[in-house]
């Protein structure tokens, strides 16, 4: 609903509504400056502002990032979640997962368009866009030839928020159907802190271990968590 003002002959007319040219000047600072420029719930704003044209949401962008903490973990929450917050409808959740897949599709183009995963940093990169802000943990492998060139990456389990259920003999069985000279291991934990547990540990050398008759070498298992990483090969637990 537009607000009536009062022109100088006493008529009426519709005023444009305050958050316009907010809007507007949120736009032309993005553009103009860059992301770092914005605080975490103005960039949640320029993602609300299609999915929601016609009311101020500056209030629901600062609840958002309150609930949730960043502009990463409101994108990345569960959609059931997402709609737990008041004034937030089916349009605006599916922007925010609009906006995960988004940053998720250009993670793996900038590791696939490489081929061969020569920088453990381009790796790293790829898994925290990947999966750091889950709320479960998951489990993914990148499958490598002889050159590191990616053959596939594949997420082959997602679980609780501490467990995923891993079997070391399929995903070598995996690797031999796609031919992969050498595997990367990767899961995250959703509380945050990237610090193997003994169970992580295990697993890693069962796969080692069921691998290596094959040929098939592991090169490292990353553990993911929401301001780090934990390199089982960095710390020679493998």
């Amino acid at each position: 609903m537009k607000a009536k003002t009062q022109t100088p002959d006493g008529m009426q007319e519709a005023a444009e509504p305050h958050f316009h040219g907010h809007r507007q000047r949120l736009r032309d600072r993005f553009m103009e400056a860059g992301a770092g420029a914005l605080s975490d719930y103005e960039l949640v704003e320029l993602v609300l502002f299609r999915a929601i044209p016609r009311r101020d949401v500056k209030p629901l962008a600062k609840a958002l990032v309150a609930r949730f903490g960043s502009f990463a973990e409101v994108v990345a929450a569960r959609p059931e979640r997402l709609r737990e917050i008041e004034g937030l409808g089916e349009a605006a959740v599916c922007e925010l997962k609009l906006m995960e897949a988004a940053g998720r599709r250009l993670a793996r183009g900038e590791v696939g368009k490489r081929r061969a995963l020569s920088s453990f940093i381009e790796v790293i990169d790829y898994c925290h866009a990947s999966m750091a802000y889950a709320e479960r943990e998951e489990f993914r492998v990148l499958f490598l030839d002889k050159r590191n060139g990616l053959i596939a990456d594949e997420l082959l389990g997602v679980g609780t928020v501490d467990h995923t259920p891993v079997y070391p003999r399929e995903i070598v069985r995996r690797a031999l159907e796609l031919s992969a000279s050498a595997l990367i291991l990767a899961h995250n934990h959703p509380s945050g802190d990237p610090t193997p547990s003994t169970a992580d540990v295990r697993l890693t050398r069962d796969i080692v271990e069921i691998a290596k008759p094959f040929n098939i070498a592991v090169h490292d298992h990353l553990v993911i968590g929401r301001h780090g990483h934990a390199s089982l090969k960095g710390l020679k637990m493998i």
